[in-house]
């Protein structure tokens, strides 16, 4: 996942290309900038979306329903001020991803039962698990709470955010995550690439070439 921070870094692209050559269909790139502008966010997904169909990269579009139909994205991810999903849905079409944020477990509930109705998202994204520096002040909801999520979600696989490393992925793997989103875990690290690699493999992905 990106951040406007991300997004504007020199070398960005370079390293999403090398990212997305090593991760193949074991990974999905997740195009997010809350305050990029939509030309730049579509400027950035124009480059990157041929080589991730390439890769076998799931190329997803964090809010803007709009750019996601346009760059022929796999899908959309929506959080507490982005479209309904079943509005997303509509626009996007069956096939397309659909991911929503939740935060605790009634949320996750709600969203169980538009999936059983047919109109919910494929995905959920749940968190702060730990504490981040992107969510001051808030302690997260620790593996017992990303558990209680992972129940009340009725079968939908959720994904972990907040404080995410190689070393705090057994324990949200253990709370029933189905996989891990991040951002500086990956794009502060002085090897883009071979930080995600090693996330994989704690995951239990593959490893380039293997």
């Amino acid at each position: 996942m990106t951040d406007d921070r991300v997004l504007a870094s020199p070398g960005f692209l370079a390293a999403a290309r090398e990212v997305m050559a090593a991760t193949g269909g074991g990974a999905a790139f997740h195009l997010r900038g809350p305050r990029t502008s939509g030309r730049r966010l579509w400027e950035i997904g124009s480059a990157l979306r041929p080589g991730a169909r390439r890769e076998g990269v799931t190329f997803l579009v964090n809010d803007r329903v709009d750019l996601a139909l346009v760059l022929e994205a796999d899908g959309a991810h929506l959080g507490e001020r982005s479209l309904r999903t079943a509005d997303a849905r509509a626009i996007l079409g069956p096939g397309a991803l659909l991911g929503c944020s939740v935060h605790d477990a009634p949320g996750a509930g709600s969203a169980g039962e538009g999936a059983v109705s047919g109109a919910g998202a494929d995905f959920l994204v749940a968190g702060p698990v730990f504490a981040t520096p992107s969510h001051p002040g808030r302690s997260g909801i620790g593996p017992e709470g990303l558990g209680r999520i992972v129940t009340a979600g009725r079968g939908i696989p959720v994904v972990a955010i907040g404080g995410i490393t190689a070393k705090t992925i057994p324990a949200v793997l253990g709370a029933g995550a189905h996989g891990v989103a991040v951002v500086r875990s990956a794009w502060e690290s002085v090897a883009v690439r071979n930080a995600v690699l090693k996330l994989m493999r704690e995951l239990g992905g593959t490893e380039e070439g293997s």
